[in-house]
């Protein structure tokens, strides 16, 4: 077997995995996430939660009571030392499709960002462009991206601090033009579970020479806070998630929810319902 092939789990792992599982197909059911027909193109930067959100999604593919497909996306920004090989050779092993796309964005990205300022937010909208654009030529209606539980977190706390704003990430939206769907199937999952997960299952990480090169982020620091206040509450991280899902829009300041709430009620009713049949989940 190649040394990148993909590993069986065994032990705390395939318990763990079958959690994973489980969080994850719970928050497609209930955000309406996956639908017969669908053509996912799954973006994969090499990273932990990437790798495991195409091998879950893969898995899950096995088991759905319907059909849909996968398509596995990496971008290679052109990165110095960026060495792709590992991946496409996992990539081969795993058996999905997949495309390796190569776009100088790095250089774009150092030349566009003033010194001592975050690379990803050009390096994100940059990416989506190119994403974008494969995922119209690939015949793709949702693109899956790796975001989790505490991404989330770190952004709610991040607009609440910075932007002045409440605001984390959706599991589901749809892209200013109207032409596809983004969704999170990991958002509920946590990010210690997915690195435990991801180191057990051997995938061939990639390191990031662009935001994963900078320290002394604001990102950084949310993920240090959240870490340092669950020393009082083990359980923090999971009671902020709920909070995410149990809003009061009637005990907040903003005017604008005073006065549409009978637009609002009426806007939830038009919520996706959750998909016909429950995607099923590996039990145990």
């Amino acid at each position: 077997m190649s040394p990148h092939a993909p590993v069986r789990p065994l032990g705390p792992i395939k318990k763990l995995r079958r959690q994973l599982e489980r969080t994850m197909t719970k928050t497609m059911a209930t955000y309406g996430l996956l639908e017969a027909g669908d053509h996912l193109m799954v973006a994969v930067s090499g990273g932990k939660d990437s790798y495991t959100l195409l091998d879950l999604l893969h898995e899950t593919k096995r088991r759905a009571p319907f059909e849909f497909a996968i398509t596995a996306v990496h971008l290679d920004q052109q990165q110095p030392g960026y060495n792709g090989s590992p991946l496409r050779a996992w990539l081969e092993e795993f058996g999905a499709p997949f495309e390796i796309l190569s776009e100088d964005t790095y250089s774009v990205v150092r030349e566009r960002t003033a010194v001592g300022k975050s690379y990803c937010t050009v390096c994100s909208r940059l990416r989506r462009g190119i994403l974008y654009t494969a995922a119209a030529r690939l015949g793709c209606n949702k693109i899956a991206l790796g975001h989790h539980r505490d991404d989330a977190l770190e952004t709610l706390l991040m607009n609440l601090f910075y932007a002045g704003k409440l605001q984390a990430m959706p599991a589901r939206y749809t892209t200013d033009d109207g032409r596809f769907e983004v969704i999170r199937p990991l958002i509920e999952c946590a990010e210690s579970d997915i690195a435990t997960h991801a180191q057990a299952m051997g995938y061939p990480i990639l390191p990031c020479n662009l935001c994963g090169s900078q320290s002394g982020l604001r990102r950084e620091a949310m993920g240090e806070l959240l870490t340092t206040l669950e020393r009082d509450n083990p359980n923090l991280r999971a009671v902020m998630l709920h909070a995410l899902k149990n809003v009061s829009p009637s005990h907040l300041l903003d005017l604008s929810l005073q006065r549409d709430r009978q637009t609002l009620a009426t806007q939830a009713k038009d919520l996706p319902a959750p998909i016909p049949r429950r995607l099923p989940v590996v039990s145990g």
